[in-house]
């Protein structure tokens, strides 16, 4: 017999309270009718539309099921690292590089979407809109797969893979079984894990990690606030562009306090992170 659930939760912390997170989230998003549209990082909305705040938002939102026990299932399994501490990592290192994870390959998102739309002229990375934390899962998987090569990915209980072949080989398969699956964000995982892996982002201690989070939530809330998707009453931005040049199509609302910025309208393609 394996260890007790309550056991296994207390030995991975870290990874246990992200499922939950991600699992909470999930739960409200299927009570509040909530959609890709809603939460989902697009360039459109996040770029464009100056909605920083998706970064955040896309990374835990989960809309189908089938999507959030497959990527808490493989980040059950990864939670590992945070019993390795005798190798450097553990715990802290696991939290630390976790938000490191899902701001950076976020932003390698948008940038990727960037190049298309600008360089080679593709619209349709504009409007795409992905979801999900396989970013994450596949930026540990990385790590995983660099610092402890000898380790196993099990998924659902039944599967178990080589670590040190699992990005590449989940890559493969998640892209050929699941049409959705945004390849994208997945090789973007992969890049900032190996950027981690082989040090070429480190240095993070809970000093940077303390400030990284702060600068985070001040951006999250604010962008919420300037883009009209939350009323918080209590923040005022003032208008920065004077007051006696011509305004160019933006329509202030009627109490004159904030502009509304709402997402240009259009199809979207939904892609599963």
């Amino acid at each position: 017999m394996g260890k007790p659930l309550i056991y296994e939760i207390l030995e991975k912390p870290a990874s246990s309270s992200v499922i939950g997170i991600c699992s909470l989230i999930w739960w409200l998003i299927q009570k509040r009718g909530i959609g890709y549209a809603d939460v989902g990082l697009s360039y459109e909305a996040t770029v464009d539309g100056g909605q920083y705040w998706r970064i955040i938002t896309s990374a835990f939102s989960h809309i189908s099921v089938v999507h959030l026990v497959f990527n808490m299932s493989a980040l059950w399994s990864l939670g590992v690292v945070e019993q390795l501490g005798q190798i450097g990592l553990g715990v802290e290192y696991y939290l630390h590089y976790t938000l490191v994870l899902v701001v950076l390959s976020g932003l390698l998102v948008l940038g990727f979407y960037h190049m298309m739309i600008q360089r080679f002229k593709v619209e349709y990375f504009r409007r795409v809109t992905a979801v999900g934390y396989s970013c994450v899962v596949f930026g540990w998987m990385t790590i995983l797969a660099a610092k402890q090569p000898s380790s196993k990915l099990n998924l659902f209980g039944v599967l178990s893979l080589p670590i040190s072949f699992a990005p590449f080989e989940s890559l493969i398969f998640t892209s050929i079984m699941v049409p959705q699956a945004s390849f994208i964000g997945h090789l973007s995982g992969i890049i900032v894990g190996y950027s981690i892996a082989w040090g070429l982002i480190h240095g993070m201690n809970n000093y940077w990690a303390i400030t990284m989070l702060g600068w985070i939530a001040l951006v999250f809330v604010l962008s919420l606030k300037r883009t009209g998707s939350m009323e918080l009453s209590f923040i005022e931005i003032e208008p920065v562009t004077d007051p006696s040049l011509p305004s160019v199509g933006v329509v202030a609302p009627r109490n004159g306090r904030t502009l509304q910025m709402d997402v240009l309208p259009g199809r979207r393609v939904a892609d599963i992170v």
